[in-house]
């Protein structure tokens, strides 16, 4: 089987603090907004570098949001940074009355989302933002799974004209996919062959399933492992094709199990190709504090949970 490996870990805001500072030295238009987390967020080199550029609206996120959709009218791109919470839940009555409903072309980006936010509790951790945003019409959801997809998909979502959310988070998790890649918007990624199951995972559980994978295969397990970074529109042929092969799937998200990528898949399968499906999500609870390991093996986010979930739905077949 494909096994993966990795040099460094890196957090995932740094990919897009690192994809923003190229977007300011190749596109003239793209401009980038703060609500006071310009550390946070790893703009500080897209500042350096283009201080007439930058606008640190402070602690006002639905002003900045307004002032984002107010700019795109005079044909720039704008970036607006903070934390995912703050990016969805604070705001959501300004992304979809002034953002989505006249399909403005925002770049909604937001860092420390989900459990693995960590020590800052449960009012930061955001295990909702997923489901938010997918439902408003035109907005198109991705969740990149490390430092160079990250990257890959800040450049990319510069180039699509709509309003996009890019999620992302602060720990450092390995780096496993090319620097070089071309990042597809709505194009899944099948990082493993497998016969036995389908495992679909989105941003930090894609190097748990791929862990979960190789374990799996040494229990005589064959797993798929698909990488699907973008959640919204969704790559249906990928997931059809995959679990006509299988016959079973699992999801995996750091997100609630209601309104996430798991549904979405369940969604697909209703309408396309019923089978067995088990969840790797959190069950309809908020978070607490605690390190990001801690948290993910304390809800079942982790390789762990995946092998059981896929034993589980194999079984069910």
């Amino acid at each position: 089987m494909k096994t993966f490996t990795y040099t460094e870990k890196k957090d995932t805001r740094s990919g897009f603090g690192a994809g923003l500072a190229e977007l300011g030295r190749t596109n003239p238009n793209v401009v980038a907004l703060c609500a006071d987390l310009v550390g946070s967020l790893k703009m500080d080199k897209f500042i350096e570098e283009n201080p007439e550029r930058f606008f640190q609206v402070g602690i006002a996120e639905a002003n900045m949001m307004g002032i984002a959709a107010g700019l795109t009218i005079g044909g720039k791109i704008p970036f607006t940074g903070t934390f995912a919470n703050f990016s969805t839940g604070r705001v959501y009555d300004q992304i979809r009355q002034s953002i989505a409903y006249s399909g403005k072309n925002v770049k909604i980006c937001a860092s420390h989302a989900g459990l693995t936010l960590g020590e800052d509790g449960a009012t930061h951790q955001i295990l909702e933002d997923i489901g938010l945003m997918k439902m408003l019409p035109g907005m198109v959801v991705i969740n990149p799974c490390d430092y160079n997809q990250t990257k890959a998909a800040t450049l990319a979502i510069a180039e699509h004209n709509g309003p996009v959310y890019l999620r992302f988070g602060r720990p450092s998790v390995p780096i496993f996919t090319p620097a070089d890649q071309k990042f597809e918007i709505g194009k899944a990624i099948k990082m493993t062959e497998g016969t036995d199951v389908t495992i679909v995972a989105t941003g930090h559980l894609v190097w748990e399933a791929l862990e979960a994978s190789k374990a799996l295969f040494e229990e005589g397990i064959s797993a798929e492992v698909i990488n699907i970074h973008t959640i919204k529109p969704l790559d249906e042929e990928a997931i059809l094709k995959s679990v006509a092969k299988t016959g079973c799937v699992v999801t995996a998200e750091e997100h609630n199990y209601l309104g996430g990528l798991g549904e979405s898949v369940s969604r697909v399968l209703t309408l396309n190709n019923p089978a067995p499906q088990e969840f790797v999500a959190t069950n309809d609870t908020f978070g607490e504090s605690g390190t990001p390991a801690q948290l993910m093996e304390k809800y079942g986010l982790n390789s762990a949970a995946i092998i059981k979930k896929s034993k589980a739905v194999i079984a069910r077949k």
